[in-house]
């Protein structure tokens, strides 16, 4: 069954294939106007010579750019306005890292409120008090965040405003841009099942912008090689890492290996898991007889989608699975944030990163 839901989320139906052009189309030469279109962004960027690059103005607002389409500086920078303005507007206030939480040094204690955290009780105030008291901590300024992020065949695939690949290096620079800030190091693994690239952390904003250059380089998988998100997880274990934030990106499909190295990285980091979904991974729409291919096995299916039985059974295993995901995620004690390509990333960013902050209050003014 899993493949059969792998493969057949590699087939878009006919009117997605027909509004979408081939990733490796170049537009055509539309004369001097066009010319003159594509260079305003290469101009803002400070990129000297682009003439013939003309930015893809028809996809969908709330979607991250094509890397396919264009020069990569001229799309990080787009991208890095873009989050800048959307994730600064709206989430004010403190700063506390991506993953905002109670952290780990200790602080002061005050008067528990209905609605704290029962888990920071502090009990030695608590009984010399006779009042119920709760330990306020600090959350962690200076931060290590390693990023694990999954580019198999699998994500290269997309039948919305986007393919999963350009969304997963969408949510690695939100990443960056939450966390790069006051001497904090930003540091990667990439795989693709074909290679392991490591990128060792640094700190300050030109390091994470070109760990960024550098994944979004990062060569295709060909068709059949299976992605091993497992290895990833377990080059951050050994050597051991300095405590910190460990971000796992990824459509997390396949076999479930990755979940005891994954459940092993949360005795020393923090955990926050980004799942990257594309909506034909969930339901198929009704296009008749379909031949499908699955990328990382190189194994075609033929998918009665003009089935009504077969479309229900499809979802219902496809529901159950990403509810697999989601329990072995919640297992490992990991945040768990799920982008998907039919909608607005940042918006799902901005409503993750507010409810951790939330949950992280205790629930109650501080």
């Amino acid at each position: 069954m899993r493949l059969r839901r792998r493969a057949a989320a590699e087939a878009a139906p006919p009117e997605g294939d027909a509004a979408e052009a081939p990733r490796d189309e170049q537009p055509a030469d539309g004369g001097a106007d066009d010319a003159a279109d594509g260079a305003a962004p290469a101009e803002a960027a400070g990129v000297d010579d682009v003439p013939t690059w003309v930015p893809d103005t028809s996809r969908g607002d709330g979607a991250p750019p094509n890397f396919a389409e264009g020069p990569a500086d001229v799309l990080l920078q787009r991208l890095e306005l873009t989050i800048r303005r959307r994730l600064d507007g709206l989430l004010q206030g403190d700063y506390s890292g991506l993953v905002p939480g109670s952290g780990t040094e200790a602080g002061d204690s005050r008067t528990y409120h209905p609605g704290d955290d029962v888990r920071r009780m502090d009990w030695p105030v608590t009984a010399r008090t006779q009042v119920p008291h709760v330990r306020e901590t600090i959350a962690d300024r200076e931060l290590e965040t390693w990023a694990v992020v999954d580019l198999s065949a699998s994500l290269d695939f997309g039948t919305a405003n986007c393919q999963k690949r350009d969304l997963a290096i969408a949510g690695l620079a939100a990443v960056s841009h939450l966390t790069v800030r006051g001497g904090n190091r930003l540091g990667a693994v990439v795989t693709t099942g074909e290679r392991v690239d490591r990128y060792p952390a640094a700190a300050g904003r030109l390091a994470a912008d070109r760990l960024l250059r550098s994944v979004v380089a990062t060569p295709r998988a060909e068709g059949g090689r299976r992605g091993d998100l497992a290895a990833a997880l377990e080059s951050l274990r050994r050597p051991p890492r300095r405590r910190g934030l460990v971000v796992v990106v990824s459509d997390f499909l396949g076999d479930s290996d990755w979940e005891r190295p994954f459940r092993l990285l949360s005795t020393r980091h923090e955990l926050l898991a980004i799942e990257v979904v594309d909506p034909r991974e969930l339901e198929l729409p009704d296009v008749g007889l379909l031949t499908v291919v699955d990328p990382e096995t190189g194994e075609t299916l033929e998918v009665p989608t003009g089935d009504g039985e077969f479309r229900a059974r499809f979802a219902a295993g496809a529901a159950a699975q990403r509810q697999q995901i989601a329990r072995a995620l919640r297992r490992a004690g990991a945040g768990h944030l799920q982008l998907r390509t039919d909608r607005d990333w940042l918006m799902d960013v901005v409503r993750f990163v507010a409810d951790r902050r939330r949950v992280g209050s205790g629930g109650a003014s501080r």
